[in-house]
Order: C-alpha cells, then structure tokens, then sequence
C-alpha cells in the first residue's frame, strides 16, 4: 500500500497505530512525498519524515519533485536544491530510509530519477527509453 505523507507531524499516534494494523496483518507499506518549501524543504524536516516511515516499517519509496501545476509555485523548490538536500543526508539515515527522488515526465513519460545521470544543466530529462524532454521549469 502507498501511504502518501510530506511531513512527520503527519505522523499521530493514530496514524502510527492505524499503519502498525497493517503491518501486522502482512500489508507492505511504501511510503511517498513531495518536495515541498516550506513544509519539508530541509536536511532535518526530510530525515525527520523519512525516520517516522520506517519507525512503522513503512519504506520511504519515492520523494517527488511538485509538479508545476497552477496554484503549486510558492512551494516549489529547485531540482537542483533538493539534490543537495538529499546529499546532506548521506550518512545520518540509514539506505532503508532512502528514498528514489523523482520527476514526473509531462505527458505521460513516467517518474525518472533526478540523478546525475537523468538531468543536466539545461534541465533536460532523459525517460526510460532515453529520449530527453526539455522541461520549461522544474
């Protein structure tokens, strides 16, 4: 089951206990996030959530890059920004709380890893059959 949850005061007493049921009744538990400012946008908010999914042995699966969609912009927070927060991130948690940041490609591409190997400084992104899409903002 995918839990969706941006920030660990997401993380109630209720929610712990409703997500530990499930656990138990054998339901494996990925858990996904945006990158959100203001909400999540630092190297502590991001370990601090990642940390309260695997306290309830849910995997943190997949942190994704907002989507520009009307309405999003003030919580938009650079590809490049949220690389560095995860490289800060490299040695306080643990590779079960590591999670694969991705990028939704518009027009129906699919999710794409925002590694080095997927965008380059023009903010062109390759899609699993390796064309690259040129992406107006990220």
């Amino acid at each position: 089951m995918a839990v969706h949850i941006n920030h660990a005061r997401e993380m109630s007493e209720a929610a712990q206990a409703c997500l530990k049921r499930l656990v138990r009744r054998g339901v494996p538990l990925l858990g996904q996030s945006v990158l959100l400012r203001g909400v999540n946008d630092s190297e502590q908010a991001l370990e601090d959530l990642f940390r309260s999914m695997v306290e309830v042995r849910m995997r943190p699966y997949y942190l994704h890059q907002l989507d520009p969609a009307p309405g999003t912009a003030r919580f938009h927070v650079p590809v490049e920004e949220g690389q560095r927060l995860l490289a800060g991130l490299r040695g306080r948690v643990t590779g079960l709380a590591w999670p694969t940041y991705v990028l939704d490609i518009p027009g129906g591409y699919g999710k794409v890893p925002l590694g080095p190997d997927y965008v380059d400084g023009a903010l062109q992104v390759r899609d699993p059959e390796g064309r690259l899409h040129h992406l107006q903002r990220l």
